[in-house]
C-alpha cells in the first residue's frame, strides 16, 4: 500500500464530511487506506462515519486522549509506505497527495514535510513553516519584532516570513495539521510523544526526526485549507493555558540542559501567555481604565465647581494620592463585579447601574472615614459627570465607530454562489428563504466566460472564475460559496488564494445540500423551528428597553415635531415618506406599532417578531417582496436598541433623500 492518511477527530462531522470527499477525488490513482480516530466525539460523527464511509478503519475512542495518543493508535497499525497525518477541518487538492508522494521520490534525504496550508481567506498559514523557539527568536516573536520586521532573516526567524512562499525550503518544524513521512521516518524515530495533550507535539516530533537525521521540508507545489481550530473550538479545553503548557514542556524536554537557555525561553513564553490573555480583553482593559481616567477628571471639576460657588477651600493637598485613587479603584471594582468591563461589549446600562451602586457605596464609606468626608455636594456633582460621560463614550463607540456592538451587519452578509447548475442553484435557494440568517444573494459566478448575462431562476450570473476577484471588489461581497458538485478543489484554492487580500470568507457546500462550511462556523441550510431558536425581540430585558425607547422618542415626536407635520399634510396635497413616518407616531405611543419591526405582522406571531414598525430593514434594503419574511425574521433574531438606532438613522436619511 502506497499511503496510510490518518485523521484524528473531534466534533467537527460537517468538515470531516468535507475532508473525505476532497480526499477521494486527490487518491483516484493511488492505493491507499484511510484510518479515522474518534476522541469520544458526541455529534454523530462515528455513526455518520460507519454510515456514509464504510470503508474507512475506524477507531472510536470513549474519551479524548488527545491528539498525539490518538494519532498514535493510527500510526500502529498503518501499512502504507507514506503516511499522511491531516487534521479533519482541511481539505486537499486533488494533486495535493501526488505532488507530495513525488517530492519524497525525488529528494531521499527528507524525513517529513508539509504543503503551502492556507487560511479560509486565502492567506498563508504561518505555523505551516517555522522554527523552534530558541532564545533569539522567542525574544522577537514576544516583543513583536517578527511582525515589525517581517522580512528580516535577523528578526523574523519564528514563522520565517522571510521567505518566500512560493519556493520549497528546508525547515526546522512544520504544522501538525499536515505531515507527511516515509515509513521509515517512524519506524526509527516513532510517534508523538504523548505527555503533550494537544499543541507542541509537531513540534517535538519535527526536533526528534531532525536528532535522527532526517530533514524537514515545506513543499510549496501543492495546497490545501485549513479551517483552524474547529475542534477546540467545540471543547470545553482552555486553548490558550494549553498551548502555553506545551510549550513549557518542549523547552523542558529539549532545552533543560542550559539553565539559561530554559529561563529565558520560560520567561518568552510567560510574556506571551499575558500578552494573549490581555490581548482577549483589551475592550475590558481599555474601558476600566478610560473609566478611572475619568472618574478622577469629574472628581477634579466637581471640586472646581464647586470652590466656585460655595466658601469651601477644597480637598486637603496631603489627601490627593487616596482622594484620587481609592474612591476611582472601589468604583472599578463595583463596576467590575456589575458586569460593566466584558471582553466583547460596552454595556450603557450596565455601567449606569454600577455608578449607582458606587454613589451609594461611596458615600456610605465616608462615614467611617470622617477624615476623608469632605462634602456631600461635591461627590453628587462628580458622579453626575461620571455618569454623563461614562455613558456618553460608550455610546459615541456603538454609534459611530461599532464598538461592543453584538449584532451582524445585515449589509456584509452580501453572498456570491460559485456554480451555475442545479447544486448551486439549490444553494442559492437555500440561502435567499433562511429565516434565522441573512444572505443576500447579490448574484451567480460561472465557470467561463460566455456564462454572464445568463439568468437562472431569480439568480443572475454576474461573473466567471477568471474575474470573480472583480466582481468581488465591485459588488462588495464579503462571502463567496462553492458549489462542490461543478468545482474541483484545486480550482476553488485557485479563486481563495487569487482573492486572500479581499476580506472575503470562503465557504464550500456540502454534498448533501444541508450544511455550508466555513471560516466561523457550519450553517445548517435547513430552517430550524422557531421554538428552537433565541430571538432578541422576546427577550424581557430588551422588550423593555424597546418600549421606553418608543415612549421617549414617540412623545418628544408628539410635541415638537408632530403638530408641525399635521398642519403641512393638511395643506400639501403631495404625501411623503417622512410626512407618513412622523404622522403614524401616535400608534407607536400607544403601543400598537413600534418605529423599527417587522413589515407585516399577525397577532399570533407578536411575542417572537415585535410589533409592526414604522420602518425596519425593509425599507433601508433594495430588496423584493419575498425577502422581506427574512430580513423580519433576522431582525427579530437580533434585535437590540443600537441595531433600531442605526436602522432608525438610516431610514430618516433615505426619507429625507426622497423628500422632493
Amino acid at each position: 500500500m502506497e499511503l496510510s492518511i490518518i485523521i484524528v477527530n473531534y466534533n467537527v462531522k460537517e468538515f470531516l464530511q468535507n475532508l473525505l470527499h476532497s480526499i477521494e477525488k486527490a487518491s483516484l490513482n493511488i492505493s491507499h487506506e484511510i484510518i479515522i480516530v474518534d476522541n469520544a466525539s458526541d455529534d454523530g460523527s462515528v455513526e455518520l462515519i460507519r454510515k456514509k464511509f464504510s470503508s474507512v478503519k475506524l477507531i472510536a475512542n470513549t474519551e479524548n486522549l488527545g491528539f498525539g495518543k490518538a494519532n498514535n493508535q493510527a500510526l500502529e497499525i498503518a501499512e502504507g509506505k507514506y503516511l499522511l497525518l491531516i487534521n479533519p477541518d482541511a481539505i486537499v487538492s486533488e494533486d495535493t497527495f501526488d505532488k507530495m508522494i513525488r517530492f519524497f521520490e525525488d529528494n531521499p534525504e527528507a524525513g517529513l514535510a508539509g504543503c503551502k496550508i492556507l487560511n479560509p481567506d486565502g492567506t498563508l498559514q504561518l505555523a505551516c513553516r517555522r522554527s523552534f523557539p530558541g532564545p533569539w527568536t522567542s525574544f522577537c516573536k514576544v516583543t513583536g519584532l517578527s511582525n515589525l520586521f517581517p522580512k528580516s532573516k535577523l528578526f523574523a526567524r519564528y514563522n520565517l516570513t522571510y521567505l518566500d512562499e512560493d519556493q520549497t525550503n528546508e525547515v526546522d518544524a512544520i504544522s501538525g495539521s499536515f505531515m507527511m513521512m516515509i515509513k521509515e521516518t517512524y519506524d526509527k524515530v516513532g510517534g508523538f510523544d504523548e505527555e503533550f495533550f494537544m499543541y507542541g507535539e509537531d513540534l517535538d516530533l519535527c526536533y526528534r526526526i531532525q536528532q535522527a537525521g532526517f530533514k524537514v521540508y515545506y513543499v510549496h507545489t501543492t495546497q490545501i485549507i485549513h479551517y483552524k481550530g474547529e475542534s477546540t473550538k467545540r471543547s470545553r479545553l482552555d486553548e490558550t493555558k494549553m498551548f502555553y503548557d506545551a510549550m513549557h514542556l518542549f523547552v523542558k524536554k529539549h532545552f533543560s540542559s542550559s539553565f539559561l537557555v530554559e529561563v529565558i525561553l520560560r520567561s518568552a513564553i510567560g510574556v506571551r501567555k499575558v500578552f494573549a490573555f490581555l490581548g482577549k480583553r483589551k475592550l475590558a482593559i481599555l474601558s476600566a481604565l478610560i473609566d478611572f481616567l475619568l472618574f478622577d477628571l469629574c472628581l477634579f471639576f466637581a471640586e472646581r465647581i464647586y470652590m466656585s460657588y460655595s466658601d469651601w477651600l477644597g480637598f486637603v493637598a496631603g489627601d490627593y494620592i487616596v482622594i484620587y485613587s481609592v474612591p476611582a479603584i472601589i468604583h472599578i471594582i463595583i463596576a467590575s463585579l456589575s458586569g460593566v468591563y466584558r471582553r466583547d461589549s460596552l454595556s450603557v446600562l450596565r455601567n449606569f447601574i454600577a455608578v449607582i451602586v458606587s454613589f451609594i457605596i461611596l458615600t456610605s464609606i465616608t462615614f467611617f472615614f470622617k477624615q476623608f468626608a469632605y462634602s456631600r455636594a461635591v461627590v453628587l456633582i462628580a458622579y453626575l459627570l461620571l455618569m454623563t460621560l461614562t455613558s456618553l463614550w460608550r455610546i459615541v463607540l456603538k454609534l459611530f465607530f461599532r464598538v461592543g456592538v453584538q449584532f451582524d451587519d445585515v449589509s456584509k452578509s452580501r453572498t456570491l454562489v460559485v456554480g451555475i447548475n442545479g447544486h448551486a442553484i439549490h444553494v442559492a435557494d437555500k440561502l435567499k428563504f433562511k429565516r434565522t440568517d441573512y444572505h443576500s444573494v447579490v448574484g451567480l459566478i460561472g465557470k467561463y466566460h460566455d456564462d454572464i448575462g445568463k439568468k437562472i431562476n431569480s439568480f443572475e450570473v454576474i461573473g466567471s472564475i477568471e474575474n470573480i476577484r472583480k466582481v468581488i471588489i465591485e459588488n462588495k461581497i464579503s462571502e463567496v460559496i462553492f458549489s462542490s458538485e461543478e468545482l474541483n478543489y484545486s480550482e476553488m484554492m485557485a479563486v481563495v488564494a487569487d482573492c486572500q487580500n479581499e476580506s472575503v470568507e470562503f465557504k464550500i457546500s456540502g454534498t448533501e445540500l444541508d450544511f455550508i462550511v466555513g471560516k466561523a462556523s457550519v450553517s445548517m441550510l435547513d430552517d430550524i423551528p422557531l421554538i428552537e431558536v433565541h430571538y432578541n425581540i422576546s427577550s424581557p430585558s430588551l422588550k423593555f428597553i424597546k418600549r421606553l425607547f418608543d415612549i421617549t422618542l414617540g412623545l418628544f415626536v408628539l410635541i415638537f415635531i408632530y403638530p408641525f407635520i399635521y398642519f403641512i399634510s393638511k395643506l400639501a396635497k403631495k404625501k411623503t415618506d417622512f410626512r407618513s413616518f412622523i404622522l403614524n407616531v401616535p400608534s407607536v405611543v400607544i403601543g400598537t406599532k413600534s418605529f423599527v419591526g417587522p413589515k407585516k405582522i399577525s397577532p399570533d406571531k407578536i411575542y417572537y417578531m415585535g410589533r409592526q414598525g414604522l420602518t425596519g430593514f425593509w425599507y433601508i434594503e433594495n430588496i423584493f417582496d419575498v425577502e422581506a419574511e427574512k430580513l423580519d425574521f433576522y431582525y427579530a433574531k437580533n434585535q437590540n436598541i443600537w441595531l433600531d438606532l442605526e436602522i432608525l438613522g438610516r431610514a430618516l436619511n433615505k426619507m429625507w433623500s426622497k423628500r422632493d
